[in-house]
C-alpha cells in the first residue's frame, strides 16, 4: 500500500499542505537538557522559556492541572522544525528507550568531526551506545554512531568522509 502511495504524483499545492513543525522531548530537567542541546549540539534558544498551565493546556494534553516548563530551541542550520523541550510538573518514570522500540527513535545530527562530537557528548554526560559504522560506499564513506543525551534519549551522529582515530 505504501509503495502505491509513493508512486502517485501529488500536485505541488497539495504536497506542501503539511510540514513538520517541531519535535518534542519530555525531560526530567528541561533546563539542563536544553543546556546540553545548546552547548554540545549547537542548538540556539528560539524564545524565552515559558510555563504553560491552565484549562487550555489541560484540555489539549488530557492531563488535569497540567503545568509544563516549555523551552524552544532552533536546530543548527535550519529555522524549522524546532526542538521543544517540556518538563511537566508531574512525570512518570520511564526506562531508557532502546533503538529497536516502536515509537520515537532518535534525533540525527550531521557533524563535521565525529570523534570530537562523540567526545563532547560523553563529557557532557551522554554515553555511546555502540561502535561507529560506515553506511556509505567505498568511494563515499558515511560514518554513523548512536549515542544518548544526558537523559537517555537516542542520538545518531552522521559524518560524510572518513575519519581518523575513531573507535570501530
Amino acid at each position: 500500500m505504501l509503495s502505491a502511495r509513493m508512486n502517485n504524483h501529488i500536485p505541488d499545492h497539495e504536497a506542501h499542505s503539511m510540514k513538520l513543525a517541531h519535535i518534542n522531548l519530555v525531560a526530567r530537567d528541561a533546563q539542563a537538557l536544553a543546556a546540553f542541546y545548546i552547548d554540545v549540539m549547537k542548538c540556539e534558544l528560539l524564545r524565552s522559556p515559558r510555563t504553560l498551565s491552565g484549562e487550555k493546556v489541560s484540555r489539549g494534553n488530557g492531563l488535569a492541572d497540567s503545568e509544563i516548563l516549555s523551552i524552544w530551541l532552533k536546530f543548527p542550520g535550519i529555522e524549522h522544525p524546532f526542538l521543544e523541550i517540556h518538563q511537566h510538573k508531574v512525570i512518570h518514570p520511564r526506562e531508557r528507550p532502546r533503538v529497536n522500540e516502536p515509537g520515537f527513535g532518535h534525533l540525527s545530527f550531521e557533524v563535521h568531526d565525529l570523534a570530537q562530537a562523540i567526545s563532547d557528548i560523553i563529557q557532557a554526560g551522554g554515553s555511546q551506545i555502540a561502535g561507529t559504522t560506515d553506511f556509505g560506499t567505498p568511494g563515499k564513506p558515511r560514518l554513523i554512531v548512536y549515542l544518548r543525551d544526558p537523559e537517555g534519549n537516542v542520538l545518531e551522529l552522521e559524518q560524510s568522509g572518513s575519519a581518523q582515530g575513531l573507535p570501530q
